[in-house]
Parts: C-alpha cells; sequence; structure tokens
C-alpha cells in the first residue's frame, strides 16, 4: 500500500526520515542491561535469533560499506541519523561519517555513554563538524549505583568521568548553540526515585534536554526480577514523572503524552496496541551488520518476514526511503517498552530548535 504518490520527474522528497543507526558492535562499557546483551554471556551462548545483537559481532559493515551508503544521503528523505552502538565514538571512523551525514543535509544526533568526551580532540571536531546534538547515557546521580549496572570494561571509568565528558563539551561548546546536549536515563524499579534527581543533575550541569526511559529485559534475562518494571510500579513511577515535571527546571523534557505511554508499557502484561505508528514510515532501525528494519523493536523484528527484511549494504537511501516504497503510518499490535523509547527520537525537533518540552 502506498500513501503517497509515486515521485515524478524532476520532484524532490521531502526529508521526513528519522535513522536509528547501532553503528558498531564494540563498546567500552559492560552495561548489564545493554540491549547488545553481555559480552560474557554472548562468549558462553552467541545469539542466534533474527536481528539480534551482540557486541562479539564479527559482521559489522566496512568503512567502505557504510560510506558507501552515506554517500546517498543527499536529496534522499532521510531527515536526521542517530549514530549509536555499541559506543560509536571508539571507532575511529565515526566523525568522518557524521562530517559525510552533515555534508549530505542531513542532521546528525550522536549518542554516547559520554567518557570519550574526555578527549579533547573528540569534542573539539563534534562542535567543528556542527553535530546537531550529543545525547550521553546516566542512569544514577549516585555513581556508585550508576557504575554497579554500567560498569567499565577498563574497571577505571566511570560516573565521574561521564560528567566530566559531559563538561567538556558544554566548556568547548561556549555560547554556540550546538550541539545540543542532553542525557538519557534508563530508569528501573531499582532507581525510579531518582528521576526527579536526575533531571536536576541535567538543569545543574546545563545540558539541554533530560529523557527518562524505561529499561527493557526479556522475562529470561538474569536482571528481570531485579530491575524490570511492572504494573506495581506504575504509582511510583508516575509519581516520580509528576515531580520531574512540575519542577520547572530549566532543561528540555518529553511531553506528557510520553509519560503517559511509558506508564502504559509498565501496566501491560503483552504487547498492547498504537494507532498509526510511525515504523516503517519515518523511522528506521539500522543494526551494525547494515540490517535495516522498520523500527527497533525485538518484536517486530522478530516479526518481519524473510521478504521484507533488508540492507543497506550496497543500497542507496533514495530508494530505500523513496515515499512510493515506504509503508503508511500504520496501526501495530506489538506496541511495548521497545517502542516507547522512539518517541522523543521522532519528536526530536523542538530539543534541537528550541530547546523546550517536546
Amino acid at each position: 500500500m502506498e500513501c503517497t504518490l509515486p515521485a515524478s520527474p524532476g520532484w524532490k522528497p521531502m526529508r521526513d526520515v528519522t535513522l536509528l543507526w547501532a553503528l558498531r558492535s564494540p563498546c567500552n562499557l559492560g552495561c548489564r542491561y545493554c540491549y547488545f546483551g553481555t559480552i560474557e554471556e554472548h562468549k558462553a551462548a552467541p545469539p542466534g535469533t533474527v536481528g539480534s545483537l551482540s557486541h562479539l559481532s564479527r559482521d559489522d559493515l566496512s568503512l567502505s560499506d557504510v560510506t558507501a551508503f552515506a554517500a546517498t544521503l543527499a536529496g534522499s528523505a532521510v531527515k536526521r541519523i542517530f549514530i549509536a552502538g555499541g559506543e560509536p565514538l571508539i571507532w575511529p571512523h565515526t566523525l568522518d561519517l557524521a562530517e559525510m551525514v552533515k555534508a549530505a543535509g542531513v542532521e546528525v544526533v550522536l549518542c554516547t555513554n559520554g567518557i570519550p568526551l574526555n578527549r579533547p580532540a573528540i569534542t573539539r571536531r563534534i562542535i567543528e563538524l556542527g553535530v546537531d546534538a550529543v545525547s550521553v547515557s546516566l542512569d544514577s546521580p549516585d555513581p556508585a549505583e550508576n557504575d554497579h549496572y554500567r560498569p567499565a570494561r577498563n574497571g577505571g571509568d566511570g560516573y565521574a568521568h561521564v560528567v566530566a565528558g559531559v563538561r567538556s563539551l558544554l566548556a568547548a561548546r561556549r555560547a554556540r548553540f550546538l550541539p545540543r546536549v542532553g542525557i538519557y536515563m534508563v530508569v528501573t524499579r531499582r532507581n525510579i526515585d531518582a528521576v526527579p534527581a536526575m533531571g536536576r543533575l541535567a538543569a545543574n550541569l546545563g545540558v539541554d534536554y533530560f529523557v527518562p526511559q524505561p529499561v527493557s529485559l526479556s522475562a529470561d534475562h538474569d536482571l528481570h526480577d531485579e530491575l524490570a518494571l511492572d504494573r506495581r510500579h506504575a504509582p511510583e513511577v508516575a509519581s516520580a514523572l509528576d515531580d520531574l515535571y512540575s519542577a520547572g527546571l530549566s532543561v528540555g523534557l518529553p511531553r506528557h503524552s510520553y509519560a503517559v505511554s511509558f506508564a502504559a508499557t509498565i501496566q501491560a502484561d503483552s504487547p498492547g496496541f498504537v494507532s498509526g505508528c510511525f515504523g516503517g514510515h519515518t523511522l528506521f532501525f539500522i543494526e551494525p551488520d547494515g540490517s535495516l528494519w522498520d523500527c527497533p523493536s525485538s518484536l517486530k523484528i522478530r516479526a518481519t518476514p524473510p521478504a521484507r527484511r533488508r540492507t543497506i549494504r550496497g543500497g542507496d537511501a533514495g530508494f530505500l526511503f523513496d515515499p512510493a516504497r515506504r509503508g503508511c503510518a500504520a496501526d501495530c499490535e506489538l506496541f511495548s517498552r521497545d517502542c516507547v523509547n522512539m518517541w522523543p527520537l521522532t519528536g526530536f525537533d523542538v530539543f534541537l530548535h528550541r530547546g523546550d518540552r517536546l
């Protein structure tokens, strides 16, 4: 089904596509609830399901494959790319890719654990390239709690280095508008009460936006019973979010509808329903091996029939994201907490251009 007419000769598509690109698999942290899994568990039992991610992946696209795809972005419908990982800033070529993407007229948001921002050469180049935003992961105002669940593989880096990296980027940015800088927090049953405090920390650091997001753990994950949120935690989550929004902090927050979706996924025992989903219409997910999916939801990926499985390897962005070949915004019965984290991505304009609430 087509929701737009085929392009006429000389017609240029409206730029309305957001890509979440998990660019590389390796990471210098060993977060215990990472959606890539952990190195230790995958050494023992490599994942084998469709779309599975692993820090041990040997299938990451080569630099030539990455740059060949990036060279096709100009004139395509792609508006914004979130470059994530793994940790993208430990790959030497990530900022070269960011330069190519910016040259194609596409916005770039770097998603990082923040530790590489302590290297002046990296922060300086991020600013020189005009990167649009940098989102930093930090999950607790308590250093010990944060580092317990987000340990560094070198045994040394942690909370203090993340905060120092944020401060280094802000100091280097000075009075410039870009990059916008934000903090993302993974909310678990152990840190619900820290949500308002993390908002205050974000405001005190002087970042532009703060996004709390629910942890997503499968029922068989080792930490599910320790960290996963369910309907029992909904009142506490709602109270914490109310406190965050009522605090009048000088930091951008997602709109209240996002908080409603956050609470809805916690209370759902099984996949729910969402009308007019943007997955496969204006949002797409790219894995390190180049696999291209309609959205990052593991449920949606597993439900994708073989005929719909695609790759950016050797692909052309103009063709892949041509409005005449994309799906329409469609109802989806696989709504889960995998999905709710995507709402701030597709509504990122205000964070970039105003810094107020979405």
